[in-house]
Formats: C-alpha cells, structure tokens, sequence
C-alpha cells in the first residue's frame, strides 16, 4: 500500500494556541449550572427505608423540583462504604460505568441501631463502624467508634437531573443551552437534555488529600477555591502546563486523604467529564478571625465537591485505616496489579522514529558495544505502510519477522505502535473488515463518525463493544498480523482518543457508541477499553501461557490490571523531570504503580547534565524508557561523550543489579495491591513534616507475608490473609537531583528512632532530620533503611533474561536492635506458571541475633533455579566479629571469609555458593 496525499505530515501538531484548544471550567455549561444553581434542599424520607441484602434503600425528595432519587448505602466486608443514587423512576436507563470493578464486593448485613423522627442510625458486624441519614435536609455520616469520619451532602451540593424527552423544537432562549452547546466552532448536541450529577462530601480532621490523576501538579492536591478546579477528561495536551489542575491523558476519579491515625478514600465511578473542587478549613494560623483560644482545638477538615456530567452517582469511601489497607481496599474494588514479564522491568529505547531495520539494528548494537543493558527497541507510527496499524513499511521495513528474531537471539523485544484510529481507506482490507463488521463509532447522525488524525481521514474503532473487543484481539494474532512474532509487543497512544481538529482535539461528545450511548457517557473509558482489548490479544495470541505487555497513554481506575503507563509528551527541561516524580506518585497512590516518564522529555533536547539527571531519577521508577520526537536530535546513551556514556551507563547498569529486588516489589503489589514506589507518607504515616514531600520517594518496603496469596489474571484472592499480617516498612528512599549545577542537596530522613545507610558510601544517617548531602553529577541519593534486607545481582548483564544465570548479592541494613528482614521473589519471568502450576519461590531472609536465615517465605510454590548468593554485606554492624560460619542443612559448618570496614561499620562476607532455594543460615561470632 502507498502513503496517500491525504495523509498527516508525522510532526507534532502545532499548539501554540493550546490555551485557546481546551476549555476552562467557566466554559463548560453543567458545571456553570451547578456552581451557579440553586442550593437544592433534599429531604430523606426515612418511612421508605428498607433493608436488603445489598444495604440499606431510601427514597430522596427534592421539594422544589419535585425530583424523587433512589440512595442505595451498601457497606461491604473489607470496611468499604457504597452509597449509590439513581433517578426513581427514569425514563431510561442511566449509564452505568462496567468493566472497572472486578465484582460485586460482599455487603454486610445492615440493622437500625437508633431510629428517631430526623435520623435513623445503621450500623453492621461488630457495631465498629455506621451510617446516619438525617432526614432534612439530608446528609449522611459514616462514623467510626461514634467519632464521624465523613459526611456526604453537607454542604447541600447534591444535584441530580433527570433525563428529559427532547423538546420536538428547540427554542433560541437560554434552555437551549441544556440541549446544545456551542464551543468555538463545535455544536454539542445532547441527545437526553442535561444529565449532570454532582455531590460534596467533608473529610473531618483532614488537611492532605492526594490522587485525582492525571495532572502536571504537586502531589498534595490545591485548594481550589480561587481557581480552576481539577479536572477529568482524558486528552491529548502536548507539552502540557505545569502545575496545573487542567486534565491530560488519562483519569483516575480516586481521592486519597490522610492524617495522623487514618487514610481515607473516596472513589467515584464516573467516566463523564467530571471537576473536583477542594477547599481546605483554614489553617489555625492564617484564620486571623478565629480567636486565638478557638485555634488550638479547632478540627481542620476539607471539602470535596464532584461534579460530572452524566451518569448514576456511584462512589464508595475507603476507610482503611492505614495506607496499606487503603491499597487493599482499592484494589480488591478495581484489580490488583498485573504481574509484568521480566523485560518490561529492564530499560526500554524508543523514538519516533528508528527510519528502518538497519537504524534499529545499529542502536541494538549500540547497547552492546558500551556495555550498557537493555531489553526492548521500540518503533512509532513510521514503521507502518501509511499509517496503517498491523502493517509494516515495505521499504523501510521489508523483514519485520527477521529483525524481530534477530532481537530475539539477544533476549530482547520489539515494541511497535498501535493506535484507536483506523486510516479511512476502502482498499485496506481491515478497514473493510472493521467497517463491515460495525467496529466503528457512529456520529450523532448515524453516519461512520469521521476525523483526523495521523493517517489523515479516519474512523475510531468503539473499543466499548464487546465484539469489537474480540475483533481487535484477534488481529494480534500471529496469522493475522503478518510479520509479527512472540516477541512482538504493542504501545497505544492517542487513545484519549486524540481528533486533530476535533473539540479540545478530541471525539465529540455528542458521537455514539454500541448501545446507544453518547461519547459524553464513557469518554474516559475510551483509551482503558483499547488497552483491555490489546492485552487480551496478546493474551489470545499465547494461548494463555505468556503474560503480555502494553504500555498505554490514556487510562482509567482498573488500568492496573492491564498494564503500564506513562505521563505523556513531556519536554526536556528541569521543570519537567522534577514534575515527573509528584506526577508518578499521584499515579501510585491511586492503583496505577507500573508508571514512568520519558527519559529525557519528549520534546525539545536536553543538555547533558539533565540527560544524566534524568537516567538517574528514571532509574528509580517503576517503567523505564528513553523516547524523543523526530524533531529532537538524536539521543542514545552514548552520543554526548565518553563521561556522559559511562554516568549512564552507570544507571542503567544499577537499574538491573537492583531488578531483583524490583522484581520482589511488583509481585508484591500483585499480590498486595501495594505500589512499588510510594510517598514518604505512606512509610510514615504519623511523621506530619512528610505529608507534602514529593521530591523524594519510597522505593518499596520489606513486607512479612503471613500467608501467600493466589491470583487469576485479573483478580487476587486472599488466603487466610489480612493486612494486620503485615509488617511494612519501605526499604530504599531516594532523592533524585533534579536542579542543574548543584553541589548539595537537602534530604530529609524520616522517623527519629530510624537508620539510613548512604547506599553509595554505606555511611549511617540518624532518622528524624534533614541531611546536606554533597553530590557530583556521579551521585544518586539513595539511602536503605535500617531494618530491611535488599537483593541484587552481582555482575553485569545486557538484559533482564541473563538476571536468573548471576548469582546474588544481599545487603542487610540492620536497625537499631540489630535486625533486619526482607524478601525475594523468584519465577520463569514470562509465563503464567507461577499462577497456574505454582512455579515461583518466594524466600524471606531475616537477620536477628548476628543470625542470617534464609527461610521459605511461602508453603505454596516449587520453582527449580540455580540461583545462588554470592556475598552478603551487613550495614550497622557495631564491631568486627570474630568469625563468619555458615550451617547448611545437612552439611558441616564452615567458615566464610569476610572483611570489615570500621569506618562505615561495613561487614562483607564473600565467595558464598549459597543457592537460595534451600534453607541456610550466616552466624556473625
């Protein structure tokens, strides 16, 4: 097939006029309405109360309008709360967002604890925790041990249209706004009239919320009452603004709160365009009105407003407590973590574009020559015939199988483009087969709905229908996609989705999807649907037995499950690589942990020095990738000289002897719902100087698994498992340099009873201040914390496929009592084994008493490696020991050699074969 002349030059779209693109908040009519309407005054008619099965049923009467709704509080076992609100009697069905929640959680049985006239309290299994509905007006409480915790409705925001019969004519008069609205050129027209929702919801004693991605913010959320508020609507913003409340490519609808003794969440299942204000109570220090007696008790508390424009009201609070009960509760709702294959861990090199083959295989061979590691080439949009997904460039890319076997032979991948939209050419046989087989979204005529995007004229595969779905999935597979092999994986980009020319450069609102619904209803679901249909394929394409890998662009609550993410077309400047980090952990705290930035911005060329800084912070996170645009100039690692090459390949070469421990921490969050990298709030929760730090991150923890966990491909259930059988406590914190030129950086160490070793000189730190740290462009921050046990490999491998042939290397960092543990997670790397037939090992070390155990951290699992350590190095240790012996079962003592550095209390113990599948133990004499 030949490029045709309608086709899109591949350069990034020009935005210079981006501020006048997108919508601000004042434009947007519902949420005028709201801010602008009536303070409606609901009353709860509590005579209509019934208990179910699924929680308790109450009828809503708004007097005015006469508006009747229905409130379902459903309280569920793992101490979440459901409230849910739906018209009484519509005159159709409300959208109601499906696929995102794994189940329907298991209600608790409900009983009346207290009824009067104005409220009826509820309360469930032990009486802990309960809800009281006040009957007018109406709001609701959850309390626990008598103490609220939250109250929805309280300041009276709770607005509900009902969906309306369209007039036969509209009238050119202020309600034809409700029908039709008008953005620059654009003409929405609402099919069902207005349909907007909205709730408040006040937090008590919380002056820190968190999440609400994805925006280019801080990590603690803004009180918005002076400004825009936060918004959700997934879009393609290149080059986005930062420190900014307006919404990018992806949403995830989940409010984290947190205070000393409590986090608390707040998920709304909405994928309509949604806005969230938040306003904080007034600190007692800036509350000059207050008198100062007032200040020393008064409770903070924040107020949360949703507002969306269409669907049910759907949200459950998360009542933890801890942060890691959060985590549970979440992913138990939307999904726990995938479990990613190996090399997706490993570093990634992408650019759009490699011109051809012979491009590809030289940077292959790049990384070979400088020695530096890496797992997967990458390819853009130019490595198709015109633009055309599942195709290859004839010219360019004559032999895509045989470049992708001869990665192969390296253990290496390719990854290769896909996006939503289809190039509208009738001679392309599966652009007959998707409009033939009614793949396509409809415009509101009923007509293919037709845009623009890089292969000119297109349509926009409705990702939402199922068969659709099933379709997609099956152009993955290997006889439908010629050219490709196993080792073939997929990216999806522009899913949000992006319509060049389009409003706010996306799909219409009023476009119509299967079953009916209008683009309005589920356009922030649209790019979760097509990362779920090319998982599947993949998925389909193994027969089930290799796990797959997809990285996405756009996102949702669930996106978890499927994949990884990454925060889009970034630019090469300091601002971005320091946004990069809060950005990261926003995605963390709400469920997205497999999340990473483009190494070096997208756009634009960085110097050297952010070049290295950037490796050096994206080492840190969980996804790895180099990426740039055609317009930058080129950028491989070993392209600004020797010094900048060996910095990075520095890194990278950290990046895997550390994949171990990596690899540990996301079978932990698959298992756990836990993210690999976290705030530091997170670690200490009762240490309030850490709830607004967001240049600094937790790199996983050292958790103590009282029982295993079994999961299916989507789901993990528990055996015998809560999280009070924990022990957490997050082993690595790094503080990635992201100022040019500096000499000394200020890191802040948490916990006064804590200890941190300097991973670089193995020096202790006190806890509980804040470091002056020198630093040259050679160093990376990163401290371990005492009382944790971390794995490496030791030596140095091209790829994560030669991780399982190096032998180990384990540093103990010892805590205050000279103890420490922590945990390795072993498997095949790339199939489902470890599900299906129990091949994993899961092995925990603990250092108490000058005594090293290795132990079977799991009775589940038999996986057969020849995995063994080699050394182990102990931080902390107060004086040189006498002797090192090691005791095998089965086997005499014997001693080991060892060398101890006084300086930095460094215990080394060296030329071990001690194979990590069997039981052993180190004695310090």
């Amino acid at each position: 097939m030949s490029e045709e002349s309608e086709s899109v030059f591949s350069v990034v779209p020009d935005d210079e006029e981006s501020g006048e693109k997108f919508k601000k908040s004042d434009q947007v009519a519902f949420y005028r309405r709201q801010m602008q309407g009536p303070n409606l005054q609901h009353r709860a008619l509590l005579d209509t109360m019934v208990l179910t099965e699924k929680g308790a049923r109450f009828e809503l009467l708004e007097a005015n309008t006469q508006t009747r709704l229905i409130l379902l509080v459903s309280p569920c076992k793992n101490d979440t709360v459901r409230i849910l609100i739906d018209e009484l009697q519509p005159i159709k069905a409300r959208y109601r967002v499906q696929d995102v929640t794994t189940g329907e959680p298991q209600c608790e049985q409900l009983r009346v604890k207290r009824q009067t006239k104005g409220c009826v309290t509820l309360t469930w299994s032990s009486g802990r925790h309960q809800a009281r509905v006040w009957r007018f007006p109406f709001y609701l409480e959850i309390l626990c041990e008598e103490e609220v915790m939250v109250t929805f409705n309280s300041r009276g925001k709770l607005w509900f249209e009902t969906l309306q019969d369209r007039p036969s004519e509209l009238q050119e008069d202020d309600s034809s706004s409700l029908w039709k609205e008008t953005f620059k050129q654009f003409v929405d027209i609402k099919a069902n009239g207005p349909s907007s929702i909205g709730a408040d919801f006040c937090l008590h004693g919380f002056s820190h919320v968190y999440g609400l991605p994805e925006h280019a913010d801080s990590l603690k959320l803004r009180d918005t009452r002076d400004d825009e508020p936060y918004r959700l609507y997934n879009l393609d913003v290149f080059a986005y603004d930062l420190y900014s409340r307006f919404g990018l490519y992806g949403s995830v609808p989940l409010l984290v709160a947190h205070k000393l003794d409590r986090t608390l969440g707040v998920f709304w299942l909405n994928a309509s365009e949604t806005f969230v204000n938040i306003r904080y109570s007034p600190s007692d220090q800036q509350d000059e009105q207050v008198p100062l007696i007032q200040r020393r008790w008064r409770e903070p508390q924040t107020d949360v407003h949703w507002l969306s424009e269409s669907g049910v009201m759907d949200c459950v609070l998360l009542l933890g407590p801890s942060p890691q009960q959060l985590f549970s509760q979440y992913a138990q709702l939307t999904g726990y973590p995938a479990l990613p294959p190996l090399f997706a861990l490993g570093y990634h090199q992408s650019r759009w574009n490699y011109k051809d083959e012979a491009d590809v295989r030289e940077v292959d061979a790049g990384f070979d020559l400088h020695d530096i590691p890496c797992d997967a080439m990458w390819l853009d949009i130019e490595h198709t015939d015109g633009k055309r997904y599942f195709t290859w460039d004839p010219v360019c890319f004559p032999d895509p199988a045989g470049l992708q076997l001869h990665l192969e032979e390296k253990n290496r991948k390719l990854v290769v483009i896909s996006d939503p939209h289809f190039k509208a050419d009738p001679d392309w046989s599966l652009y007959q087969e998707a409009r033939d087989g009614g793949h396509f979204v409809k415009d509101r005529e009923g007509e293919l709905f037709l845009g623009s995007c890089w292969p000119g004229e297109s349509c926009y595969l409705d990702f939402s229908r199922p068969a659709t779905r099933a379709w997609y999935s099956r152009c993955l597979t290997l006889d439908k996609y010629k050219g490709s092999t196993p080792s073939l994986f997929l990216w999806n980009d522009m899913n949000e989705p992006s319509v060049f020319g389009g409003p706010e450069q996306t799909m219409p609102k009023d476009a119509v999807h299967y079953g009916g619904w209008e683009h309005r209803e589920l356009h922030n679901l649209y790019g979760f649907y097509q990362h779920k249909a090319t998982v599947e394929g993949l998925m389909t394409r193994s027969g089930g037995s290799e796990r797959p890998f997809v990285l996405t662009r756009s996102f949702f609550a669930g996106s978890q499950r499927l994949g990884a993410v990454w925060t889009g077309d970034n630019v090469a400047t300091w601002e971005y690589l320091k946004i990069s980090i809060p950005m990261l952990l926003s995605l963390s705290v709400t469920g997205v942990g497999f999340c990473g930035a483009d190494v070096g911005g997208f756009f634009k060329d960085p110097d050297p020095e952010l070049l290295v800084r950037w490796y050096q912070a994206a080492a840190l996170q969980p996804f790895f990738r180099g990426h740039s645009a055609c317009v930058a100039k080129r950028r491989e690692p070993w392209l600004f000289g020797e010094e900048v090459t060996a910095a990075i390949r520095t890194v990278i070469q950290q990046r895997y002897q550390l994949l171990p421990y990596w690899y540990t921490l996301f079978h932990q969050a698959h298992t756990s719902g836990l993210p690999p990298i976290r705030p530091l709030w997170v670690e200490f929760p009762r240490e309030q100087g850490t709830f607004s730090v967001d240049n600094q991150h937790m790199i996983g923890d050292h958790l103590t698994l009282s029982h295993i966990v079994s999961c299916n491909r989507w789901i993990c259930v528990v055996w015998s498992f809560t999280v009070s059988d924990l022990t957490a406590g997050g082993a690595l914190l790094a503080c990635p340099v992201t100022d040019p030129g500096v000499q000394e950086v200020k890191v802040l160490l948490p916990g006064s009873d804590e200890i941190w070793f300097d991973v670089q000189s193995a020096m202790a730190h006190e806890g509980g201040r804040t470091l002056s740290l020198p630093v040259t462009l050679d160093t990376v921050p990163v401290f371990q914390r005492g009382g944790s046990v971390v794995c490496r490999s030791a030596g140095s491998s091209s790829c994560t496929a030669d991780l399982q042939l190096l032998p180990l290397s384990i540093t103990v960092a010892l805590d205050s009592q000279g103890a420490a543990d922590g945990e390795l997670y072993l498997d095949d790397g790339h199939s489902f084994n470890y599900l299906h037939r129990k091949a994993f090992c899961l092995r925990r070390f603990n250092m108490l008493s000058g005594r090293l155990l290795c132990r079977a951290a799991s009775e589940e699992g038999a996986f057969d490696c020849d995995t063994v350590v080699h050394s182990v190095t102990i931080l902390g240790l107060k004086s040189k020991p006498t002797a090192v012996t090691v005791h095998q079962s089965g086997a005499e003592d014997t001693s080991a050699e060892f060398q101890f550095t006084e300086t930095c209390c460094e215990l080394t113990v060296s030329s071990l074969s001690l194979r990590v599948l069997t039981d052993w133990e180190i004695h310090i004499l």
